[in-house]
């Protein structure tokens, strides 16, 4: 079984990182887009951050523009889009995909531990939400429509609180 903390990810620069600085955190990965319905749901991620980062939740902003092309723009502009419109301050990565053959080996990994009941693996939208225990086991799978705040008390759950 592959170890969540060792897949290759990219910062918004390009730089070829690992999930290793996030161990014993608790995740909240979430592929997002700043063109969408769903786009507000910056507000709930960053009011779940403002809570708890202190506490141990980390979370991790994957763009995606593979539906509907709702993330356009360079990574620059997606974070600068996030910072003046949403004020967010949780970490966020280079551009993504999550399907096909090009899809991020992060979301191939997450979607092989937690699938989707009606679609399999496949990512149905953007705001589609893993939450990684400190362990780094994948331990739920959140559809796009699942709002922030109602994941709350799962956090809570897996922080201790």
């Amino acid at each position: 079984m592959t170890d969540i903390y060792q897949i290759p990810i990219e910062t918004q620069d390009g730089t070829q990182i690992t999930l290793n600085s996030y161990q014993n955190k608790v995740l909240l990965i979430v592929n997002t887009a700043t063109g969408c319905g769903l786009t507000p749901q910056y507000e709930g991620l960053q009011q779940l951050y403002d809570k708890y980062q202190a506490h141990g939740l980390e979370i991790l902003d994957f763009p995606c523009n593979q539906f509907m092309n709702q993330a356009p723009g360079t990574d620059t502009e997606i974070n600068q889009f996030c910072q003046l419109n949403y004020q967010t301050s949780f970490p966020r990565f280079k551009k993504i995909a999550v399907n096909g053959k090009e899809a991020s080996p992060l979301f191939v990994y997450l979607k092989e531990q937690q699938s989707d009941p009606l679609l399999g693996k496949a990512i149905k939208w953007n705001f589609t939400k893993f939450l990684v225990d400190r362990d780094g086991q994948v331990v739920n799978r959140f559809s796009p429509q699942t709002e922030p705040e109602k994941i709350e008390e799962s956090i809570k759950e897996l922080l201790g609180l």
